[in-house]
């Protein structure tokens, strides 16, 4: 029995929100379609195709192109609602979770720094 026969297939509109997400993640770190292309061991067209919204993505598809841009799979379909969190705010504590402690260390020190030097009186800032 297919997906579609028993009400599991994504429809067209699915497959194009997901696919632009998937595009938006892979050019945002700046890699060409080869390049996941030749990660996931598909052929560019595949990635292409998934990206047009014409090819759905496997689970394990989907787990390993979230791990390569660096996104948790909820944000891909849509699940994430990110807790109020701005997406400015959650890119920079990906970011922040991939350096090393003394990195870590050192932007919480530049964090402090400009949250103290925002609350300073009388400098037209609040």
């Amino acid at each position: 029995m297919t997906a579609e026969r028993i009400g599991f297939a994504s429809s067209g509109n699915e497959n194009l929100a997901l696919g632009a997400k998937l595009r938006e993640a892979r050019e945002y770190l700046g890699l060409k379609q080869e390049q996941v292309a030749r990660h996931m061991a598909l052929p560019r067209t595949a990635v292409s195709e998934i990206e047009n919204g014409r090819r759905g993505v496997s689970a394990i598809e989907l787990t390993k192109l979230a791990r390569l841009y660096q996104r948790p799979v909820a944000w891909f379909t849509g699940e994430e609602t990110g807790a109020g969190v701005p997406a400015d705010v959650a890119f920079l504590a990906r970011t922040a979770s991939a350096l090393s402690d003394n990195d870590r260390q050192e932007l919480q020190r530049f964090a402090e720094f400009l949250r103290t030097k925002s609350k300073v009186p009388g400098d037209g800032q609040s």
